[in-house]
Formats: structure tokens, sequence, C-alpha cells
């Protein structure tokens, strides 16, 4: 779900991150790679430990199937693998996700009260110093509101990249419109969900190519993000393969 997706995004604005403004590939490109992250974070929640998170990819005319996984270094770690399914015209780009977790029924279990399967659909536009992008679960498990009915748990945020000391630099904020237990759970019920609108993710993430050698070099990120629903504040570093 929950995703860098890093190296698909070279291909395909379809993540967490600042869409790619694109031209539409006159052949297929594919795409494959690794990120290695000391801690695993998405839309301002804490999803577990270091993690290896691979990306396999194939895009043709702006027209893009992409798979990313997470496997934990802890073996108690929830496991996940999103499939998505996608397509970006200048800076518009609309998707839709399956995301699947490992605890609960096999993947094969699409019942609506019997499935560990989250389907989201988003649509965003990248204007170049501004990307937007809106995001709503439309089947699976999607989360439910205050009230107890199906909450179309739904994520916006406001994404601007910009260059600064010689590093890569992008500044996101974002936020729940309406309520739902699908973001910010925490046992503790005043953090459970949210009320109405809620930012739950004010981030601040710095890229730069590590040299290796003369003809090798890694890509490495570090992200700072505060969650100010639930006070929560994260900080990981990784890199990408």
């Amino acid at each position: 779900m929950k995703k860098s997706l890093r190296n698909v995004v070279m291909l395909v604005s379809i993540a967490t991150t600042v869409p790619v403004t694109s031209i539409a590939q006159d052949k297929v490109e594919a795409s494959v790679g690794a990120d290695i992250v000391s801690g695993y974070t998405w839309r301002g929640q804490d999803l577990g430990g270091a993690s290896i998170q691979p990306s396999l990819s194939v895009a043709y005319k702006g027209f893009s199937l992409s798979a990313w996984g997470s496997a934990g270094i802890d073996k108690d770690d929830t496991k996940e693998i999103d499939l998505t399914l996608g397509y970006t015209t200048g800076g518009f780009s609309i998707s839709v996700t399956d995301y699947w977790f490992n605890e609960g029924p096999g993947y094969f279990h699409y019942g609506s009260h019997n499935t560990n399967h989250t389907f989201e659909a988003q649509v965003g536009y990248d204007f170049g110093p501004l990307a937007l992008n809106w995001y709503t679960n439309f089947a699976g498990m999607d989360g439910i509101n205050n009230n107890g009915n199906r909450a179309y748990s739904s994520y916006v945020s406001a994404a601007v990249p910009f260059k600064l000391a010689g590093l890569e630099w992008t500044a996101e904020i974002g936020a729940t419109p309406w309520s739902t237990d699908y973001y910010n759970y925490s046992e503790d019920p005043v953090c459970s969900g949210s009320s109405g609108f809620a930012v739950c993710d004010i981030s601040l993430e710095a890229s730069k190519e590590i040299k290796i050698t003369d003809s090798f070099s890694v890509p490495a990120f570090a992200k700072i993000s505060i969650n100010p629903r639930t006070e929560g504040v994260h900080f990981v570093f990784g890199l990408s393969f």
C-alpha cells in the first residue's frame, strides 16, 4: 500500500511521492528495483520496522502496470503486495491499486467481509512546482466512519519539490477529508481514526546519489514526517537499487 515506489515512479505517477510529468512512450519500458528502508511509514502511519521493498513495472504509451511489495526484516512484520494499473498524460495521472496483506484471509479471498485486499482509486495532477493527488478506497477493506458505516476512506496530498544545497527535496502535506478508522488507527480511542478533516502527515524528504565507484552510485533518501493527528514523529532512511 503504502509505498515509496521510487523506481516505478520513474515510469508512471502513482504513489505518495511527487508524480512525474511524462511523455507517452513509443516503446515498452520496464523497471525493476528495490528499496531498503530503516522503517516502513506511509501517509503518517508507522507500518513496520526495517524492510526490503521490491518493485517491478512495465509501461507503454502512458499506461503502466506495476507491482510493489514490502517484507520486514522482523519475521512478525506484515508482508504486503500491491498491484497498480495507471495512466499518465502530461501532468495528469489516474490509477487503481489493489493492496494486499498476508495477515488474515489468503490472497484469492475477495468477499466483502472476508478479504485482506483494499482497492483504491487515485487521480492527480502535477503542475511542476506543485503536485496534487486524491485517493479513495472503493472496495475491500475500506474502513468505517464514526457511525460504523462504510467510509470510502480517502486521503489527499499536496507535494512541492525543490533543490537546495545539492540535494533534491520534497515537502508534502496530507490529510483525511472525512472520518475513517482506516487511517491513524491507534489503541488509544482519542487517536483512533479521524473525527472529520484531519491533517495526518507533514513531511520533508531529501535525496541524493551516493557515489560508490567512478561508474556506480546508489540513490539514498531520508524522510522525516509528523502526524499532527496522532502526535507521531517518524524518521527513516533508505537506499534504492
